[in-house]
């Protein structure tokens, strides 16, 4: 069997009402650029939606049939063990041209009874603003489902929502069950569980391109809502050059920022788990198996399998990348094979 490598995938693109075209001139995403894309789903395991490879000799298969022939060389060995088939993550760059719609999403438990799927938790990083571009995440007060009703009955559901001016290089957390929505004019990337469930809540009386409103689901938001009111909707990070910075680690995620001017070495032995690059802004080389190497677009997405376990990153310009992986315990005795 042929070594696995660095995978690239072919980006999903997903048109919106809300969608515009800063995924093409920002993060240089072959897309139309009079199509209202919204998502780039840069890697997905959902059904209907799994990424396809595009580079090296395994270009043209998808990646469930990667995780079916390679298993824990190419996603972990706890990995596979807890997930089998199914990617545990989607991965995506949003344009939100116009504001989405206030949604929220099932924990595991719901999302399970309900659908036999997974939860949704998610989180957002913002790569790009305008002035007076606002983000929504949770609610101001305290909240119980009688007043939440009587605020979406008269229409004035926004006066309850915590709102934030969205500026560059900022993170929002969004547990399964926080009410949210990113506000008109912010390109960011989201990193979350493999789920696509969502209950829209109110989507601001617009209509869509043949007159109608969109479906809310009201009944169905219920019960997955967090009416708590809490602390901090933002995560506090901070950057140190040329190192992994830990921006937020969760039972189902760690996403880590790289700002680097410098070859960076990077040992996986002890993780377990494959690794995601999302190159944010410059370009990069990724040097693996000692002497292979392959380069990293501002705008693209790459796949470390868990069989790699060392690499060099080389920057070609300044760069900055967000690393994600599964968490999980460390465990040094377990190898995979080759």
């Amino acid at each position: 069997m042929n070594q696995l490598y660095p995978l690239k995938f072919k980006p999903i693109s997903k048109e919106k009402v809300w969608g515009g075209n800063r995924l093409s001139t920002f993060l240089n995403k072959p897309f139309p650029k009079n199509k209202k894309v919204g998502e780039s789903w840069e890697i997905s395991g959902v059904d209907g939606d799994i990424s396809v490879v595009e580079n090296g000799f395994l270009a043209d298969n998808d990646l469930q049939e990667l995780i079916e022939i390679y298993m824990g060389d190419l996603v972990g060995d706890s990995v596979y063990e807890r997930f089998g088939l199914e990617f545990p993550l989607l991965i995506k760059f949003i344009d939100a041209n116009e504001a989405l719609s206030v949604q929220v999403h099932p924990d595991d438990m719901l999302a399970q009874k309900r659908h036999e799927a997974f939860g949704k938790t998610e989180m957002w990083y913002i790569i790009n603003a305008d002035k007076d571009a606002l983000i929504y995440s949770g609610f101001n007060h305290e909240m119980d489902k009688t007043h939440y009703l009587n605020h979406v009955k008269n229409k004035d559901f926004i006066s309850i929502l915590n709102t934030f001016k969205a500026n560059p290089n900022e993170v929002y957390y969004l547990p399964a069950g926080r009410v949210h929505a990113i506000g008109a004019g912010i390109l960011l990337a989201e990193i979350q569980q493999a789920s696509d469930i969502t209950y829209r809540i109110y989507d601001w009386d617009r209509l869509d391109d043949e007159g109608n409103q969109r479906e809310l689901h009201t009944e169905l938001a219920i019960d997955a809502i967090d009416f708590k009111k809490y602390a901090n909707y933002k995560i506090d990070y901070s950057v140190v050059k040329n190192q992994s910075s830990k921006i937020l680690s969760n039972k189902y995620f760690q996403t880590n920022i790289i700002n680097f001017e410098k070859p960076i070495e990077k040992e996986y032995n002890t993780l377990d788990s494959f690794v995601i690059y999302m190159c944010l802004d410059g370009e990069f080389e990724i040097e693996y198996y000692e002497k292979e190497r392959i380069r990293v677009l501002k705008g693209e997405t790459i796949l470390i399998p868990a069989v790699i376990e060392q690499i060099n990153l080389i920057p070609v310009h300044q760069s900055k990348v967000l690393e994600i992986f599964l968490p999980g315990v460390s465990n040094e005795s377990t190898k995979h094979s080759t």
